[in-house]
């Protein structure tokens, strides 16, 4: 036979599990400095200008 198991725990560390991931990333997302912000701001433009720039007219 199995191990007998908790199931309200179990739920309970599923559930942090899944939070866990979803504060990591948050944290990427939103703990980012203001400098870092701006700084994929304007490589962004950049890729984009490259990439309009780049298109075929047809």
């Amino acid at each position: 036979m199995g191990d007998v198991i908790n199931l309200n725990r179990a739920r309970k560390a599923r559930a942090k599990a899944g939070c866990g991931a979803k504060a990591d990333a948050n944290r990427a997302a939103f703990g980012r400095t203001k400098a870092e912000k701006q700084a994929h701001a304007a490589e962004q433009a950049r890729q984009d200008a490259l990439l309009d720039g780049a298109k075929r007219d047809d």
